[in-house]
């Protein structure tokens, strides 16, 4: 096959790869570093700070937040991809839509437009009529694009392409003591569900360590639902983790627990949690039922009465199969090779003449 000439742009929030939390810069870093070891020519336009094995164009408006800094953004990103777009057979968005406006008319240059949070259909539908068929989207779920209520047929070429995780970061864990602690890893915030990982474990009768980012709300969700419960031995709080810190808790943990109370488009810790052996019990929603197996890596649970019992299942589960199943669908590697197929799927149309 031949080398591609690919530009690869992520909004410039958090650098590529990010330090803690940033599972699509994450997905960025890995992407980039697998297309160019494949010998592709990739560019990223991203965060000043960002480090890539491709070459990088950074912009960014800090603090990123307000209109005008917005507004400023989208005219950086696409003023240089505009200048810039006889030097790529492709683009790949993983920002927002609106800075591929001035490139959308070109349609010998092939567009891929992924999301990883809810699809705003009356943009791609604009998008689709000034791109045409030179414009293709994919989402982290199918989920993300089946749930489609407009008047008219849906519109674009849509893909399903998981987020993933470097293998490479996650070490199998075969085996854990029969007393494992759970685990819960994301955002304190009540969509995520750490007050029901709780009352799983408590229900269960083990031990459940949480993980992550405190969110600042205006109800006080972590004040009332979480830390009347801390007690350092049976609930305790870690803060967040850096990639060492989840790989050691993941694997020495039980299962993840995933009780999300929203349609999540994609849990990459899901994905972080398998590359450790370590199976998910989570809620049937977004993109959970996708995610897990039941009872291959995981189970699915209605609700915290259900979770409860699945934990007492768990040895039922094979670990090394967990990461098998992983390695299979979400390590880096599987997701480099169907980024990489869809782009030669969308330039069989749109091959431009230089």
């Amino acid at each position: 096959m031949m080398p591609l000439r690919i530009a690869v742009t992520v909004d410039p929030y958090l650098p590529v790869p990010p330090e803690h939390y940033g599972g699509i810069e994450r997905v960025v870093d890995f992407l980039v570093r697998g297309l160019v070891d494949r010998g592709h020519c990739v560019t990223l336009y991203a965060h000043p700070d960002s480090r890539t094995a491709g070459n990088h164009k950074p912009y960014g408006a800090a603090t990123h937040a307000g209109a005008w800094p917005r507004l400023q953004e989208l005219w950086q990103l696409g003023s240089k991809l505009w200048m810039d777009r006889r030097e790529f057979d492709l683009i790949h968005s993983f920002g927002r839509l609106a800075a591929l406006l001035p490139v959308l008319p070109d349609r010998r240059l092939a567009k891929v437009q992924s999301y990883q949070r809810e699809v705003p259909w009356p943009g791609v539908a604009k998008a689709v009529r000034l791109a045409g068929s030179s414009i293709w989207f994919t989402a982290c779920s199918s989920r993300m694009y089946r749930v489609y209520d407009g008047d008219a047929a849906k519109p674009g070429t849509w893909r399903t392409v998981f987020n993933g995780v470097d293998l490479s970061k996650y070490d199998l864990v075969p085996h854990v003591a029969d007393d494992a602690p759970l685990a819960f890893l994301g955002r304190l915030e009540p969509i995520k569900g750490a007050h029901n990982a709780i009352a799983i474990a408590r229900a269960a009768g083990r031990r459940l360590i949480i993980a992550g980012n405190r969110v600042a709300t205006s109800d006080g969700y972590y004040e009332r639902e979480i830390a009347p419960h801390l007690d350092g031995d049976r609930i305790t709080y870690m803060g967040p983790v850096d990639d060492k810190a989840k790989n050691t808790l993941l694997g020495s943990c039980a299962a993840l627990l995933m009780p999300i109370e929203w349609e999540e488009p994609f849990g990459i810790v899901m994905a972080e949690a398998l590359a450790c052996g370590t199976p998910v019990i989570g809620f049937g929603r977004g993109s959970v039922p996708e995610v897990i197996r039941d009872g291959v890596n995981g189970y699915l649970c209605r609700d915290v009465a259900e979770a409860a019992a699945a934990v007492l299942r768990l040895g039922r589960l094979n670990r090394t199969e967990v990461r098998k199943d992983c390695e299979a669908r979400f390590s880096s590697s599987a997701i480099v090779s169907e980024y990489e197929s869809l782009y030669r799927e969308a330039l069989s149309g749109t091959r431009r003449t230089n």
